[in-house]
């Protein structure tokens, strides 16, 4: 969580249904702030399917960190991490958003982001890359993963 919780300092988060930028009073963090363009929810501990688009404009900019998880629908380890991802999501909630970016449908995606397998989870933080892994992963692990490098 972000160390000032005053009503003068914000971040800035990427609404990743509609990919709205939104800026959002880091003392409101926990009240479950809402989209201004959409409606939707921009801190609700569940995985977002993003596209590159928005996958590109939240890295860049969100003040949260975002973990997200580069996979495919035919990929057996992929699929069967998904249930364990939404775990680390609810176990992550205001702290770090998680998302994933299907590779099948979003061939660029792994092309910018230079993914050799899946699933790859990047943690993207203050507008770069900090951190990288390979493979399926348990939600403990992945929690730890994300807390671990997401400062």
């Amino acid at each position: 969580m972000p160390a000032a919780t005053d009503q003068t300092s914000s971040l800035t988060l990427t609404c990743l249904t509609c990919g709205s930028v939104n800026r959002v009073p880091t003392g409101r963090l926990g009240a479950g702030p809402k989209c201004g363009t959409c409606g939707a929810r921009l801190i609700e501990g569940k995985v977002a399917e993003l596209d590159l688009a928005t996958l590109e404009k939240a890295a860049r900019s969100d003040g949260l960190p975002l973990l997200v998880d580069f996979w495919a629908p035919w990929c057996g380890p992929c699929r069967a991490m998904a249930p364990e991802f939404s775990r680390a999501a609810q176990g992550l909630a205001g702290d770090v958003r998680l998302a994933k970016i299907d590779t099948q449908s979003h061939p660029d995606a792994a092309i910018r982001y230079a993914i050799r397998g899946i699933p790859a989870l990047i943690l993207f933080r203050h507008g770069r890359e900090a951190a990288r892994l390979a493979g399926a992963r348990p939600a403990a692990e992945l929690v730890r993963f994300a807390r671990q490098n997401a400062g």
